[in-house]
């Protein structure tokens, strides 16, 4: 198994990324979305059955474990460093480390650490945190390997963030890696960023 991951501006991009790489036979369980959730796009009435039990207290195992699959079980948390934050699956269960129902503490650190536990790179960790911190959505996928370049195409491709060139960005602005510490990011100003300096 190897673990795919893109970062993308849009969360529709995001969502048609995941569809993609259900359309190509990656299991629903072997694949995560962690979407910022800072200006309220996603609210906890319009949730399946499986993110109002999570919501109400039921954790992760009942977001990941809906019937309705992973895009219909999402659910809303917070994570220091980032705010709100819409997730589900894998890696979304190993970063809060979901216990008897309940989600901990210290969970923006373990996105990193989720990531990097998979086989990301830290260096690369810290910038896919960092963007879901400014208003991106995450997905993740542990991938078959003959599906390794299907999938890589699928989250590397054009409505996805070139995670080197968002890198630079970040760095030139004084970043020097994610912080769980900081204060959630002004989204709206990012995305205005991003959509200024983001060729159509």
């Amino acid at each position: 198994m190897t673990t795919v991951t893109g970062l993308f501006d849009d969360y529709q991009d995001a969502l048609g990324a995941v569809r993609q790489l259900e359309a190509i036979g990656v299991p629903r369980d072997d694949i995560s979305i962690v979407a910022n959730n800072s200006d309220n796009w996603y609210r906890d009435d319009e949730t399946s059955e499986a993110g109002e039990d999570a919501a109400a207290g039921a954790g992760l195992g009942a977001l990941v474990g809906g019937a309705g699959g992973l895009l219909t079980g999402l659910g809303i948390m917070a994570i220091p460093g980032v705010g709100p934050v819409v997730a589900a699956g894998w890696l979304a269960a190993t970063a809060v480390g979901a216990v008897s129902g309940a989600v901990v503490g210290g969970a923006a650190g373990g996105i990193v650490g989720a990531l990097t536990e998979s086989g990301v790179p830290e260096r690369d960790a810290h910038v896919y945190a960092e963007g879901v911190r400014r208003g991106g959505s995450l997905v993740t996928a542990r991938v078959d390997d003959r599906l390794t370049g299907e999938a890589e195409r699928i989250l590397q491709g054009e409505r996805s963030v070139n995670l080197d060139e968002r890198r630079s960005a970040y760095v030139s602005a004084g970043w020097t890696g994610f912080d769980d510490t900081a204060e959630p990011f002004d989204i709206e100003a990012e995305r205005d960023r991003v959509r200024r300096t983001t060729p159509l």
